[in-house]
């Protein structure tokens, strides 16, 4: 009895003894505190727009965390570190941002940063085409102020998209560095936790910050409508990409192609290999942008293009419904004004759309808060006649008076507010308040609209994102006047570095070899 008694007691203080290490174990074992901060948008410097602090629906704090499913209350990259999120502010894309929302955001992301610290890292999410008023590189003079206030030592892994720009300060600044591998971007979350998932490994193994940083400038600009990779050459250039990875000694590797709607001096493409092996790095590098280069003239529009009129009779013609028409020029997902009335003008002077009887037609869409005022006020089956568009970019058409009858009223949404669908002979036409992009199956069926019925449907877009082109019949762009037209002469550019593929077709083959960027703790 007093022996089981004794191994009792013995058993519950080694009990006690084991959990009481277990806490010091994990009271030993700290996590790295890790910020989060980033702005992001693409700026077409092409466009009488400007965007406003408003247009980014900056988050502050915790909220943060909401963007990104992989920030899940108990997720493994939650748990991996003591996370300390600032602000983090995303537009859709549009015209050059102003200065005064430029510092707004930055004060405050800086202000919390110097609340917050101490850090180990920073996690930096930005687009990579953000212009502002007075400035040539927006993201690297942010990103060198963030580094004024966390420090040189400070693990930064930087996330972007792959029609950003990347200088050779961003480069600096930035200690790891990675960009989505996909157009359309559906590997977006992807690359994001890649980056995360980079800088929290060498956190965790004591490594920091990479030895090596390959940065390779490549002088081609083209748009992202032909360097989708859905299609040759785009995907086997980035198929390339996870074997250069693979190689012991590198971390990551990226390629730019770069914003083409963009004045300034970065606009082109760039090849960066991050890693501690200087051979494989450097190797890596020049491996892809010499493949990038090699393939220069293979770049071809991911679908058929044509003029306005052109596609509208290929559109008229064709037994293939719903025939999408891309109106490129003016798409306000590549920093379009959203508001050109030019092919709307155009669509509502033909006679086969005149009456409720002819082909039918969706046009997605011009905003209009003046009808949008007239809507509200007859509500949905009521008589409207009101102008819309061309309040920001009228360089291609004026205002438009659009008379018809509403069909659908739609209240708060995120970026139009109020969406009004108007018909007008055999085409429904969606007015907002404020632009929005038409990307998604619900932005219509919301609006009791069936694209997938409709005869045509004209959507202010470039490349078809997947779910408007599964729903294609059959697809043509259009080259229509806009801030972000395809053609790039047309748009004439005055400050990006030439030669530049393909402005200068002729051009001799430029130095493609590596250029190591000093760590950000070694600057001078």
């Amino acid at each position: 009895m007093k022996k089981s008694f004794v191994l009792l007691l013995i058993s519950f203080f080694l009990t006690v003894s084991c959990k009481q290490v277990q806490k010091e174990k994990q009271e030993t074992k700290k996590l790295p505190r890790v910020a989060i901060a980033g702005i992001g948008i693409e700026s077409s410097t092409f466009s009488p727009a400007q965007s406003h602090e408003e247009a980014f629906h900056a988050r502050i704090g915790d909220s943060i965390f909401g963007r990104y499913p992989f920030f899940a209350e108990g997720s493994d990259i939650r748990n991996r570190a003591e996370w300390v999120p600032t602000l983090l502010g995303k537009a859709i894309p549009g015209g050059i941002v102003t200065r005064e929302a430029y510092e707004s955001m930055v004060g405050k992301t800086l202000k919390m940063l110097e609340e917050n610290g101490p850090y180990d890292g920073l996690f930096f999410d930005i687009h990579g085409a953000m212009s502002v008023v007075g400035l040539q590189d927006a993201e690297g003079d942010l990103i060198k102020r963030i580094r004024e206030v966390v420090g040189p030592e400070v693990l930064i892994s930087t996330s972007m998209d792959l029609h950003g720009n990347v200088t050779e300060t961003l480069a600096e600044q930035s200690d790891l560095i990675t960009c989505y591998r996909m157009a359309p971007h559906e590997d977006a979350l992807e690359s994001k936790a890649r980056a995360i998932t980079n800088m929290l490994d060498r956190l965790e193994n004591g490594k920091g910050k990479p030895e090596y940083k390959a940065w390779i400038p490549v002088p081609i600009l083209l748009p992202g409508e032909k360097t989708s990779t859905r299609i040759e050459p785009g995907k086997s250039l980035y198929a390339k990409i996870p074997a250069i990875e693979q190689q012991e000694g590198v971390i990551d590797a990226a390629i730019w192609i770069g914003y083409a709607w963009a004045d300034e001096p970065r606009n082109h493409a760039v090849v960066m290999v991050t890693g501690d092996d200087k051979e494989e790095v450097t190797k890596g590098a020049e491996d892809l942008a010499k493949a990038f280069w090699e393939v220069r003239n293979e770049f071809e529009f991911v679908a058929p293009v044509a003029t306005f009129e052109e596609s509208l009779a290929k559109a008229l013609k064709s037994k293939k419904h719903p025939y999408i028409i891309s109106d490129m020029g003016d798409n306000p997902t590549a920093g379009g004004a959203g508001d050109v009335t030019w092919t709307l003008t155009e669509l509502l002077a033909r006679p086969e759309f005149k009456s409720e009887k002819g082909p039918s037609l969706i046009y997605a869409s011009i905003p209009g808060p003046e009808l949008i005022n007239e809507a509200l006020k007859v509500g949905v089956g009521g008589k409207v006649s009101a102008m819309a568009g061309a309040e920001v970019d009228d360089r291609f058409a004026p205002p438009l008076k659009l008379t018809g009858t509403v069909t659908a009223i739609k209240e708060g949404d995120r970026d139009a507010e109020v969406e009004v669908v108007v018909q007008i002979g055999s085409i429904k036409v969606i007015v907002t308040k404020k632009r929005k992009p038409y990307h998604y199956k619900a932005d219509f069926t919301d609006l009791n609209l069936d694209p997938e019925k409709s005869d045509i449907v004209v959507v202010k877009i470039g490349y078809l994102v997947p779910e408007l082109y599964k729903m294609r019949g059959d697809w043509i762009m259009a080259l229509t006047p806009g801030g972000v037209d395809q053609d790039l002469e047309r748009l004439g550019h005055k400050h990006i570095k030439r030669p530049m593929f393909p402005l200068d077709k002729d051009m001799e083959t430029p130095d493609l070899s590596a250029r190591l960027i000093k760590a950000s703790d070694k600057l001078e």
